[in-house]
């Protein structure tokens, strides 16, 4: 006897095969199968055949009242109901990829314009579901996949994406609300070296280089925001953050002071090279107005 090539092959099993097994289980016969799928029952017989001398098993407990699972045909039906919603799913994602824009950020999206941003999203894109994800990584999730758009602000080689300045921020000084320092209007960049400095060196917008090689501040290195607020509120260190984080990140025992003869924050919007999502440009544009009202915006 030949044995077709194809037996076994699990690539040539379809997703016709599937669907018309789980229709035939769940409606009970072939024939309503066939009708629930808007097929002839001859259609709906050879796609099961087909899919028995694939897998080389017998699926179906046939009579001529009733059709039944076998023990295989059980697994079998499980996982084809698996690959059918993950299949349908993918179908509803590409369907919809348009009509939702999701936008990351490491530490505070827009700053204090997010929720204006996010209104005017919503009076004049009302079709383009907008959503804010938090991931603490550079790229803001850019990189994983995460999201369309990130915002990003900490010192990033952008040569690998396209990016627009959006606008910039001024530094702030984060202390604890019990220190000294709470107490002034503002804080000298030439007194940060007397104090211990927490830096997030993943995410963080900080670097050394702010001082002169020989006056530089003491550093301990953190984690992420809630570890950078933490050992802030302990009155150990203090940080340097852009107003995004002040008007994002208020807590009980942190005070935030503006930070005076530090160079502005600038704020950059990325995005992949290829496949990028059509309301990119529109939210650049609608960012580089909300900032505009502080700081001039460079152009991109």
């Amino acid at each position: 006897m030949r044995i077709d090539k194809r037996v076994g092959d699990a690539s040539t099993i379809e997703l016709r095969h599937l669907r018309c097994l789980v229709a035939i289980i769940d409606s009970g016969s072939f024939t309503d199968a066939a009708i629930e799928l808007g097929l002839s029952q001859a259609a709906v017989s050879r796609a099961l055949a087909a899919l028995e001398d694939i897998l080389q098993v017998r699926l179906l407990h046939r009579t001529s009242r009733s059709v039944a699972p076998t023990t295989i045909g059980v697994q079998v039906l499980a996982r084809a109901r698996s690959l059918l919603n993950g299949a349908d799913e993918l179908v509803r994602e590409v369907a919809t990829g348009h009509s939702r824009l999701h936008i990351g950020h490491a530490w505070s999206a827009f700053g204090d314009h997010t929720a204006e941003f996010q209104r005017r999203w919503q009076g004049q894109h009302p079709e383009i579901d907008l959503r804010f994800i938090r991931h603490d990584t550079p790229t803001g999730g850019l990189a994983e996949g995460l999201c369309d758009l990130a915002v990003v602000r900490a010192p990033l080689d952008l040569s690998s994406w396209p990016h627009a300045l959006v606008g910039h921020e001024a530094r702030y000084v984060a202390v604890a609300s019990d220190d000294p320092w709470a107490k002034r209007r503002s804080i000298r960049l030439d007194e940060i070296p007397t104090r211990t400095l927490a830096i997030d060196r993943r995410t963080g917008t900080t670097t050394l280089g702010l001082w002169p090689e020989q006056e530089r501040p003491t550093i301990e290195y953190t984690g992420d925001i809630d570890d950078w607020l933490s050992v802030i509120s302990t009155g150990r260190c203090i940080g340097l953050t852009p107003e995004a984080t002040a008007s994002q990140y208020r807590r009980d025992g942190i005070t935030y002071r503006p930070l005076r003869d530090a160079p502005l924050v600038p704020v950059y919007v990325i995005w992949r090279p290829h496949d990028f999502h059509p309301a990119t440009h529109t939210a650049v544009a609608l960012a580089k107005e909300l900032y505009h009202r502080k700081h001039p915006v460079a152009k991109s």
